[in-house]
């Protein structure tokens, strides 16, 4: 069955623009990175990389994204029987986007996370929700801040330090733990921007294949000079925790590309606050050691709260427009 998007593009909007597909997706799509949180601690444990080997987590991100890229590449030309060619013009953007969502967010991101507690990792990393709702007021005319999005952004803030409460958390700073974070946030939502642009003139899935290619190669290209000889043993076990972390990549990035490139970003970024509330909660049930807890819970209905609230706006402003009739 051919699915080509440009062809099917009237179906496609139906479901990707559609209030209950989109939130069902973007869901979808957090409790998937959600899950990489207990798949790559069990992964570390797996291959024996040392918290602090940086060249082996960054060579580790680089196969991982390097394998999405060919599952999406094959997707593309079996699946959809499209081309995943793209114009020589474009690969500028599309590098660009690779070195801002693969390489930089990832380096910022796992560096980071070693050098800072994990309820202030937790926090700075959701972060980067609130820096692409801003980002988004100033670049789109119909993606204004509202209170409503704002209410949102303090209910899923609120949430994710509700999740960590307990955990030690201070106010100290150091650029290479808390400053790396906020890097990460930021060149995220860049990244999330540039997508939003692209995802108009090249298809999503596409457009992820080409990213995550591009960017995989940049950390393995940086990583792997300096990677320790047996920093890294693969067993059976770890090979499907790779291939796993490859896939959730693949269909995550995919999707969420799809859903954005019809949707305000700055309304369905606040989906990802249920990314390390989901992480946190597959990890109780995953890892050894770690449990669910009430504050869980509370944290879910925050986060359902924010997403409703943000959400609210589209029923009102449908109910008006049914009230008053075509023009």
């Amino acid at each position: 069955m051919n699915l080509d998007f440009r062809k099917n593009e009237r179906g496609f909007r139906y479901y990707l623009k559609n209030r209950y597909w989109v939130i069902g997706i973007a869901l979808f799509c957090a409790v998937l990175w959600g899950s990489a949180f207990p798949v790559l601690k069990v992964s570390y444990a797996e291959l024996g990389i040392a918290p602090d080997d940086r060249y082996a987590i960054i060579v580790l991100a680089g196969i991982r994204f390097f394998i999405s890229s060919l599952l999406i590449f094959a997707l593309i030309v079996v699946g959809i029987r499209q081309s995943p060619k793209v114009k020589i013009a474009m690969l500028p953007q599309l590098f660009l986007l690779g070195l801002l969502q693969i390489s930089l967010m990832y380096f910022f991101f796992y560096n980071g996370l070693a050098h800072t507690s994990g309820m202030k990792g937790a926090v700075l990393s959701s972060a980067a929700i609130f820096f692409v709702v801003v980002l988004a007021h100033f670049v789109y005319v119909d993606d204004r801040l509202d209170w409503r999005k704002i209410l949102g952004l303090i209910a899923g803030f609120a949430g994710i330090i509700l999740i960590n409460s307990g955990q030690n958390f201070t106010f100290d700073f150091s650029w290479q733990g808390e400053g790396f974070m906020i890097l990460s946030g930021i060149v995220s939502a860049f990244g999330t921007i540039l997508a939003k642009r692209i995802s108009k003139e090249v298809h999503p899935f596409v457009l992820t294949a080409w990213q995550m290619l591009l960017g995989s190669v940049i950390l393995i290209a940086v990583g792997l000079p300096s990677l320790k000889p047996h920093s890294m043993v693969f067993t059976n076990k770890a090979l499907v925790l790779l291939v796993y972390s490859a896939f959730l990549s693949a269909t995550a990035f995919s999707l969420w590309y799809a859903i954005l490139k019809y949707n305000k970003a700055g309304e369905i970024s606040v989906y990802k606050f249920m990314t390390p509330v989901s992480g946190a909660m597959l990890s109780a049930l995953f890892i050894p050691g770690e449990r669910l807890t009430l504050n869980m819970f509370m944290a879910l209905a925050l986060v359902a709260f924010g997403v409703i609230i943000v959400n609210y706006k589209r029923k009102i402003l449908k109910e008006a427009l049914l009230r008053e009739g075509p023009y």
